[in-house]
């Protein structure tokens, strides 16, 4: 592989997949590890939505922006991998009507095209909505596989000279004197661990940053926030669904095939690894996603399951709605702790933008000047990862 430097990243989800493919575009030397299969995490566990963020325009303008301007360029670079589907925001109280007014203008402050849609034309385009909902907003939403973007990413760094290891865990950070210097490893599959030398580690665990930085001896404000997602059998809409009032629990639908996806519930963990999927919280998904499609009742429960949230905020958090969802990344040279980049938060959506500000970092500690390409490569398909 060219470059003269070689960097780490640990994490096989979207974030470390988008950043090894612009890494290696960059002409750096990458290594990625993942403990289990890549997309194993959190990135495997979404509901696969293309955001259009137009859920977070009144509580969280900054990921908004994130969320549309990647909007656009995901639909550029990774060409059908996408349902274009768009999404409506549905009022279905005279309460949700209020929320009207400043959601347009919030979208519009943000970029989001929006459209206006009396009762009668929401119902012609989902007829299995509540009935006596009062009006939509259509958005540009979409829906994705969870796991196919992050392999176009993947298969794309591979083409380019990247070497992807999964089940191989990192047990120990490596040091030279206060500088990291790579990572002890551990190959699940023979049990042998090494150590991979690295001129700079990336930290891309997404709600497990906190345990890679704590074994670095630095500190990342990370909160990881599981929350419950439920699939029923029948796609019961063809638009993602979202209630229209400030983001709360099952107050979206994702249609993705023949399933449709209800979430989600929201609380907070120490250990990412410690998720539970609570009855209550299965029901009540059930419940409120069939206020917005009262069939949704009546249909089979697929599959529950959760998935952790790595949102940035303080441990004092007491559900995660409270945390933003826009991402934040750490040189930890300011800690005096030289060589060791993190990157938290954000979304399955916003990975590439994640990828390119930490690049831009990790770049700038190199002294290498490469202009970021992501914006404008196309990825290759997903099943190219698979062919090496």
């Amino acid at each position: 592989m060219k470059g003269a430097f070689h960097v780490l990243v640990i994490g096989g989800g979207a974030t470390g997949a988008a950043l090894a493919h612009d890494l290696t575009l960059r002409g750096l030397r990458v290594t990625l590890v993942e403990r289990w299969e890549v997309t194993a995490g959190t990135t495997g566990r979404h509901h696969g939505l293309l955001h259009s963020g137009a859920r977070y325009v009144l509580t969280d303008p900054d990921s908004a922006r994130e969320c549309i301007e990647e909007n656009w360029i995901l639909r550029r670079i990774a060409p059908d991998a996408f349902e274009l589907n768009d999404g409506l925001f549905v009022a279905l109280t005279d309460e949700d009507v209020t929320y009207l007014d400043p959601f347009l203008e919030g979208c519009a402050r943000c970029g989001i095209p929006t459209r206006v849609l009396s009762r009668e034309h929401t119902l012609r385009l989902e007829p299995n909505l509540n009935p006596t909902l009062k009006l939509a907003v259509q958005v540009p939403d979409g829906t994705m596989d969870a796991m196919r973007l992050p392999l176009r990413f993947l298969a794309t760094a591979q083409h380019h000279g990247a070497e992807i290891r999964p089940f191989t865990e990192v047990v120990d950070i490596h040091f030279q004197g206060r500088t990291v210097a790579g990572a002890r490893v551990r190959d699940h599959r023979t049990e042998r661990e090494y150590t991979i030398a690295a001129d700079v580690v990336i930290n891309a665990t997404g709600p497990w940053a906190g345990q890679i930085a704590q074994m670095a001896g630095v500190d990342v404000p990370i909160r990881p926030s599981p929350g419950v997602l439920v699939a029923v059998e029948g796609r019961l809409c063809n638009m993602v669904i979202n209630r229209l009032h400030p983001a709360g629990d099952g107050d979206i639908i994702v249609p993705q095939r023949r399933l449709s996806i209800v979430g989600t519930s929201s609380w907070v963990v120490e250990d990412p690894d410690d998720l539970d999927v609570p009855e209550a919280h299965v029901r009540m998904m059930i419940d409120l996603g069939a206020l917005l499609i009262p069939t949704l009742r009546e249909m089979p429960v697929r599959a529950a399951w959760a998935a952790a949230r790595p949102l940035v905020g303080p441990r004092t958090a007491h559900s995660g709605r409270e945390l933003s969802r826009t991402f934040k990344c750490f040189d930890h040279a300011d800690e005096g702790v030289e060589g060791l980049v993190t990157i938290i938060g954000g979304k399955a959506s916003t990975a590439r933008a994640m990828a390119e500000v930490t690049t831009d970092i990790v770049c700038a500690k190199l002294g290498i000047t490469a202009p970021c390409r992501t914006r404008e490569v196309v990825l290759l398909p997903h099943t190219a990862y698979y062919a090496g």
